[in-house]
């Protein structure tokens, strides 16, 4: 039986890097996508089923290289864990106008040009369909201070995630997110030192191995196409998450 096949995006570091080793460990053939190739080449390592492909999602035609690349190297596409994001802090007054087009570029026109393309192959191929796993973030249910951006685009995300898996029920297309709290990632390490907290306090705050949540992709994802997981969160069980604000 050949093994699946997956695209992930934002593999050079991070929870990118961690959920596409977990898929290789699991057997899946795995594009790495990413903006710098070394980053990707590290993540790939020595693993004979990753294929690194340098990308910038914000790029239409970077994105559409991206999927060209891999038809051509396996034939068919099984899974994209739409993953690569950015978080540029700003209130609504004092974010630059820049600073938001780079988040909405990344963050949101990313994911689509990224599903636009896998929903493509995947209506194409034989046998037909597929699974896209979005990246929301709890900042899809409620925001941090001074994060309007990336607030905007997660929030954002959701409605993509309800579309896509609406409009993929056509070609076998299955689309599902998973919002992730506190995960322990270059980005969150400043958790440790404290941050921002709504009534203007700063704590320190608890994160959580990121292994378990490449583990529940990993569950996402091995689920036959006519089951589906619409919303997964995980997150550290005493951030101040529920009941923030």
């Amino acid at each position: 039986m050949t093994a699946d096949t997956a695209v992930v995006t934002g593999a050079g570091s991070g929870l990118g890097r961690c959920i596409a080793r977990a898929l290789l460990a699991a057997g899946y053939r795995v594009a790495l996508a990413g903006r710098r190739a070394d980053a990707l080449a590290e993540t790939a390592g020595d693993e004979p089923h990753a294929l690194v492909v340098p990308t910038d999602v914000a790029d239409p035609e970077s994105v559409a290289a991206l999927f060209t690349t891999v038809r051509s190297a396996w034939g068919r596409l099984d899974l994209l864990v739409n993953n690569a994001g950015v978080s540029l802090g700003g209130t609504v007054a004092d974010l630059s106008v820049a600073d938001w087009r780079r988040t909405v570029d990344t963050n949101l026109t990313g994911m689509f040009l990224c599903a636009q393309q896998a929903v493509r192959l995947m209506r194409e191929q034989d046998p037909r369909g597929g699974r896209i796993i979005n990246n929301g973030s709890v900042s899809s249910h409620v925001p941090r201070p001074a994060s309007v951006a990336y607030t905007a685009t997660k929030h954002a995300v959701t409605g993509l995630t309800r579309s896509i898996s609406l409009d993929g029920r056509a070609w076998n297309v299955a689309c599902g997110q998973i919002d992730i709290g506190n995960a322990a990632t270059e980005m969150t390490e400043r958790m440790a030192e404290g941050v921002p907290q709504p009534d203007g306090g700063v704590i320190a705050e608890p994160t959580f191995d990121p292994g378990h949540a490449a583990d529940a992709v990993l569950y996402m994802a091995g689920l036959p196409l006519d089951a589906n997981v619409q919303f997964l969160t995980i997150t550290a069980t005493t951030m101040p998450f529920i009941g923030r604000g």
